[in-house]
């Protein structure tokens, strides 16, 4: 697998992590979007469909993974040298930002003495620099153990659900977007990570808005959706590691182009100019 921009790489947490440490990132659905506008009735069916949120993990590893085989990166685990210490798993926790130490913690609220639970008090010691302190290749080893867990695997979906997922689908449909929207969300806050600084997902949000209404505003949803994507662009080229703006100009501008909103197969797209399919 080729290094690419991947991994779901932080921006709002980067500018504070060598001055100081960090804290627990992204505790709560409040952090990762400003408040939801009133609920609007949407056709179709939403993100949070299990066929189409298995779709979303695929297209999101086609961009981070190189690969639509999402479930295989329970076991992926690295340091990619941005600055955040090792990132791991199917969403890119990362040691350096507090998600890997949650992930580790809610693990061994499932499962108290599990293989990774030792690593508790190394995990806190790093968290916010790109140290691997009392972690090492003995940590990775253990990692790629611990992947084999159901038990593991579920704590994974369980915090990219309620630190990334739910959130952004969640005010996705206060917005009054479908299907293609709620993923637009949900890939930006993977990358860029909650908050609400310029360059989170809420700052892009929010950037979007100032463009063009949601359609829960009475705004057009392609209009608004263009607006959020150009919104992001602007984030992504401020960060060398996001340059290549291709998971949004040939993967989810392509869906916009085509005006499917429900984000229904078949579906084609490029990433980092690899191809891919998802017929059904």
């Amino acid at each position: 697998m080729r290094p690419q921009p991947r991994r779901a790489l932080r921006i709002a947490l980067a500018a504070a992590l060598v001055a100081a440490p960090l804290t627990v990132a992204a505790t709560s659905a409040a952090q990762a979007a400003p408040s939801p506008a009133a609920a609007v009735q949407l056709k179709g069916v939403g993100l949070d469909d299990p066929h189409k949120k298995d779709i979303a993990m695929q297209l999101v590893s086609s961009a981070e993974n190189s690969s639509l085989d999402w479930k295989a990166q329970y076991k992926y685990i690295e340091d990619i040298k941005d600055g955040r210490g090792y990132t791991a798993g199917i969403i890119g926790f990362c040691s350096g930002t507090g998600d890997m130490l949650e992930l580790v913690q809610h693990y061994t609220d499932l499962k108290p003495g599990n293989i990774l639970a030792k690593y508790l008090p190394a995990l806190k010691k790093v968290n916010g620099t790109e140290s691997h302190s009392g972690l090492g290749s003995a940590f990775e080893k253990d990692w790629a153990t611990a992947a084999k867990d159901s038990v593991f695997q579920q704590a994974q979906n369980d915090e990219r659900d309620r630190v990334y997922f739910n959130p952004a689908v969640q005010q996705a449909k206060s917005d009054g977007l479908r299907a293609l929207g709620q993923f637009a969300y949900y890939d930006a806050i993977v990358m860029h990570g909650p908050g609400n600084s310029s360059d989170s997902f809420g700052g892009i949000r929010a950037a979007a808005m100032k463009k063009a209404k949601t359609p829960a505003q009475g705004g057009d949803e392609a209009t608004y959706l263009k607006a959020f994507l150009d919104a992001r662009k602007v984030v992504m080229k401020k960060e060398e590691a996001h340059s290549d703006t291709s998971r949004v100009d040939t993967e989810q501008t392509v869906f916009l182009n085509a005006r499917n909103f429900d984000l229904n197969p078949p579906l084609k797209w490029k990433v980092y100019g690899d191809s891919y399919t998802i017929n059904s």
